[in-house]
């Protein structure tokens, strides 16, 4: 059976943070979807398109990443691409005891069991929430953020 991950996020928008995680997760899995999340009851800052569309820029090289926009329960869009992992990074001690939760209920509804990564330390003060404050305050996000798509966010 292959081992496919679903690297689920809002990523609003992708850090270097996000991209060193499914870098660094290629060798344990046969294919990664990076899945990004659509909430409506969330405001984004950047829409779904536009998210999906940096993703696959960042990633075009990467025969193994896929991206794909989804909305509802993360268990319920593993089964929908036959998943059996869901990959999360994990920046410190407040992220393991939120996102442990969140793969214990996901385990328990699915079977689906959650690889948890932990943050490069140079990275686990990247978050998306942070930059999107930069760049909604015409601050220059561009070292949060991939080369790819650095130019095009700090002109939002």
């Amino acid at each position: 059976m292959p081992k496919i991950a679903v690297f689920p996020g809002s990523f609003d928008p992708i850090t270097i943070g996000h991209t060193d995680i499914v870098e660094r997760s290629l060798p344990l899995f046969d294919s990664i979807i990076i899945g990004v999340g659509n909430n409506s009851q969330k405001k984004y800052l950047f829409d779904t398109e536009t998210r999906t569309r940096w993703i696959e820029k960042i990633f075009a090289h990467e025969k193994k990443v896929s991206v794909q926009a989804f909305s509802g329960l993360t268990v319920e869009f593993c089964k929908n691409v036959n998943a059996n992992f869901i990959l999360r990074g994990l920046r410190s001690a407040a992220d393991f005891e939120y996102e442990s939760l969140i793969a214990q209920a996901n385990l328990s509804m699915s079977g689906i069991e959650t690889i948890f990564m932990l943050s490069k330390p140079e990275y686990s003060a990247i978050s998306s929430t942070v930059i999107r404050d930069i760049v909604r305050n015409n601050g220059d996000a561009s070292k949060f953020l991939p080369a790819a798509i650095s130019k095009e966010i700090n002109k939002k």
